[in-house]
């Protein structure tokens, strides 16, 4: 079996190969396929690779993308359009208009959406061409936007994945007491837009006394992250990209005040690392190990105070790999997981669209993802999915048709944007600061 790496550069892409390293997943994988447009990139990453050790299947490189493609079994797609001059844009022009500046939340997302869909939807008619009976797993940003997309021409093998949501439950399950293992979470949402709503164990709910319990809550990071007032209010634990929603102010503040935007942080960091990767193929590993380490405590840094660190559990890494192969590992051996994930609503979510693409808990099997029913959201949560639904159909057509006043609309409607005149701002200097959506748009 193949699998080939979109992003093959990528700064996660040695999590993927040193998962596969592992008993019960490297049995299934012969040969890792990596691609990129960036041949630096490449020999940085391949050379953290070889300094991995511990076997697994064999690597290469391809220069072409049809060459990447062809043969593939399953394709990880984690590219970034624009790459971190990209990001850093986005974030940048959102906060020169005193709004938002996150690169998948708010006004952010809709410019890394119309900037990756063109790009994703070549790649998913390619492959339709050269390895019609591949499977997708799509990581990359905005999860799902990009995934709905990419199903568009390719149906349901296309499958969406974020790790924030298992790593809530896991979060929240061990602050209860409970093994993650024996819990039966609902939790139902979009991407970076979603409600952990039940703990089930044995049909009972332990989240009602989770909630009650401010010391509990007080031991993980979205409970400290919302504060128990906020979260009996809601009666909820939302997934941490709710806090720019929850606490939109303040963390439009935060970043203003930090010296840099996230982007900034890491197109500094890998800036300077990745010609360092791929100069020293004997420390490689153990350079790309501590950048990683880094890059995980600033994670979502302008929520916590200053003396506030991630949990260890979460700087060890194990979040979209992990999933990412479970994911893999189901539909290549028809071997049946449980997972939450993206992907076509069907009949999961009666309140909106059978075509939507949701975040709910699925069974994955080699029949591909089959989202479970899940009960309705309440008044607030559908408010705030639908508001975000009109927002992704706009930029879907935005980036499909080349509509300018899909991609205005989409910008005007977003909850996170609080002016139709900044909106006609936003796009403006998202069009100057890129070259691609000057030619795109009309």
């Amino acid at each position: 079996m193949r699998l080939t790496i979109l992003g093959g550069g990528g700064f996660r892409v040695p999590l993927v190969v040193r998962a596969l390293q592992r008993p019960g997943v490297s049995d299934l994988i012969d040969e890792v396929v990596l691609y990129d447009s960036e041949p630096l990139r490449l020999r940085a990453i391949g050379n953290v690779i070889a300094g991995l050790g511990g076997g697994g299947p064999s690597v290469r490189v391809e220069t072409t993308l049809d060459a990447a493609l062809s043969g593939a079994d399953v394709v990880f797609s984690a590219i970034r359009v624009g790459g971190a001059a990209g990001r850093v844009a986005d974030e940048r022009v959102a906060l020169s208009l005193g709004v938002l500046g996150q690169e998948t939340t708010g006004p952010g997302g809709v410019a890394f959406a119309l900037r990756s869909i063109p790009v994703a939807v070549d790649v998913a008619r390619r492959l339709a061409e050269l390895s019609p009976e591949a499977w997708v797993v799509n990581f990359t940003n905005p999860a799902g936007m990009v995934t709905r997309a990419m199903q568009q021409v390719l149906g349901d093998r296309v499958i969406g994945i974020c790790d924030s949501p298992s790593g809530l439950v896991r979060r929240a399950a061990l602050a209860t007491g409970l093994h993650p293992a024996a819990v039966q979470a609902d939790y139902a949402g979009l991407n970076h837009l979603g409600w952990l709503r039940a703990l089930r164990v044995d049909g009972v709910d332990h989240l009602p006394a989770l909630l009650a319990d401010d010391a509990a809550l007080g031991s993980f990071e979205e409970g400290r992250l919302f504060g128990g007032e906020l979260l009996r209010l809601l009666g909820c634990v939302p997934n941490e990209y709710l806090y720019y929603y929850y606490f939109e102010r303040e963390a439009v503040a935060a970043i203003q005040a930090a010296d840099r935007t996230r982007g900034e942080s890491l197109r500094d960091q890998q800036g300077g690392l990745y010609p360092r990767l791929a100069g020293s193929p004997e420390q490689a590993a153990d350079l790309w190990e501590a950048a990683r380490r880094e890059r995980e405590e600033g994670y979502l840094a302008e929520s916590r105070s200053a003396d506030e660190a991630r949990d260890e559990a979460d700087l060890a890494g194990g979040g979209y790999e992990q999933v990412a192969l479970a994911v893999m590992r189901a539909v290549l051996a028809d071997e049946p997981a449980e997972l939450i994930l993206n992907v076509r609503n069907g009949s999961a979510l009666d309140q909106l669209p059978a075509d939507a693409i949701v975040e709910v808990p699925a069974v994955v099997d080699g029949r591909g993802a089959r989202p479970h029913s899940a009960a309705p959201f309440d008044a607030h949560q559908l408010g705030l999915v639908s508001s975000l639904r009109a927002v992704e159909d706009a930029v879907v057509e935005a980036a499909t048709t080349g509509s300018r006043d899909a991609a205005l609309l989409a910008l005007t409607v977003h909850p996170l944007v609080d002016s139709a005149a900044v909106a006609r701002q936003l796009l403006a200097g998202y069009v100057a600061a890129h070259p691609q959506l000057a030619s795109l748009l009309r």
